[in-house]
């Protein structure tokens, strides 16, 4: 009484292991479906999209909570993080702001075309545990960018996110490893539906614009950028959720 009936059914099921089964199954999680993968993708999108629209929102407020106030209040000194090559070769580009700010659509995107809520659980927890990671390093070791040769006023947008972000909690880049990890979740999602190649393409040049923006915006070094995608790696080499999925079984369409 007073929820559902979890007991095991004949077959050895419980009646919310079937409920969410039938969930998955008309929302689809599998390439072999006969509707194409677009209409595919949008009922997952459909999907508790309240739900997860909530829990995402939730997950941000906490996570920029804790980050920031790392960042205004750090608990040891703050070691200034050395210039590389790279770092050199690239200028500060203006345009790469929008880029910068674009994960924060490409991170919810894993959430939103979950087609079930185990999916959804189980992409949270890594990625939670993902910046669980970043935070403690910054706990006890918090990093910064060095300061570019920029007039940050002569560009508003900039001049905003300084004001809020000014170089600090660098390294690793949680910049690089949520879009990343999200690349990689986001890869698997498409293979499993079947996408076109376009689309898979899509999300490698746009994961691979964030990363580039993090330099481009000299939010962060080429350093932070490597340790963030180290990160990202072993996130992924520890989510049961990515190794259990299958390539799709049928022709790619194009």
């Amino acid at each position: 009484m007073g929820g559902l009936d979890r007991r095991a059914s004949p077959g050895g099921r419980s009646l919310w292991s079937r409920i969410l089964e039938s969930s998955a199954m008309r929302v689809g999680t599998s390439g072999s479906s006969a509707a194409p993968w677009h209409r595919v993708l949008l009922r997952r999108l459909g999907y508790l999209w309240w739900f997860k629209a909530v829990g995402t929102t939730l997950f941000m407020t906490a996570f920029f909570a804790a980050y920031l106030h790392l960042l205004h209040f750090p608990l040891y000194p703050v070691t200034v993080m050395p210039l590389t090559a790279v770092d050199r070769a690239i200028g500060f580009q203006p345009w790469a702001l929008a880029a910068y700010a674009s994960l924060w659509i490409y991170v919810a995107l894993p959430p939103a075309i979950a087609p079930t809520l185990g999916r959804l659980f189980g992409y949270g927890w890594h990625i939670g545990g993902l910046c669980l990671a970043g935070i403690a390093v910054f706990v006890f070791w918090p990093t910064a960018v060095p300061p570019a040769d920029v007039d940050w006023g002569l560009y508003p947008g900039y001049a905003l996110l300084k004001g809020i972000d000014a170089g600090g909690n660098a390294c690793p880049s949680l910049h690089v490893a949520t879009a990343l990890y999200s690349a990689i979740w986001l890869a698997a999602d498409f293979r499993e539906v079947g996408a076109a190649r376009w689309m898979r393409g899509l999300n490698g040049l746009w994961c691979a614009v964030i990363v580039f923006s993090t330099l481009a915006t000299k939010q962060h070094v080429m350093l932070d950028v490597l340790a963030g995608t180290a990160l990202a790696l072993l996130a992924a080499a520890l989510s049961p959720g990515l190794r259990r999925r299958l390539p799709a079984k049928v022709a790619v369409p194009v």
